[in-house]
């Protein structure tokens, strides 16, 4: 039996970055998704998410890619929160993403980075946190 274990942390906005999930939304929405990536077998280790984005930590599998998991993950939670009529106006995550692999020995640091969603942003804005991101990892790869 083959072994794989390739971890990614995932980040995605709203679209246009809109506050749509309040408290209400984001118990339902977080609990669909862990029961959605099960029935897809998606390893979803760690999940939460704040007004504007959402942050997931996945063990990919042999067979599964990035941008597979995302769609599966990203399409049918819009799908469901719009068929449930959850929100006032229409649900949708931006187009874009970030999938930034994890290596295990900071899987535990990720995990708590992911749990204290709520407590980071109180600090730093979503557009600050992404542009964090992007000068940590982002400007490596651009810059190859």
């Amino acid at each position: 039996m083959s072994f794989v274990r390739v971890w990614i942390h995932f980040i995605w906005s709203t679209r246009n970055h809109e506050k749509f999930i309040n408290a209400g939304l984001k118990e339902k929405l977080l609990e669909h998704i862990k029961m959605n990536c099960k029935e897809k077998e998606i390893w979803l280790d760690t999940i939460n998410c704040v007004s504007d984005h959402i942050h997931l930590l996945v063990s990919l599998g042999a067979e599964q890619t990035i941008s597979k998991v995302v769609g599966l993950i990203k399409g049918e939670s819009s799908y469901w929160v719009n068929k449930n009529k959850l929100t006032g106006t229409r649900f949708e995550w931006q187009t874009e993403y970030m999938g930034i692999s994890v290596s295990e020995s900071v899987v535990e640091k990720v995990r708590e980075y992911i749990r204290n969603q709520e407590e980071h942003h109180r600090k730093k804005l979503f557009a600050e946190e992404y542009e964090a991101f992007m000068k940590k990892y982002g400007e490596k790869i651009m810059n190859t």
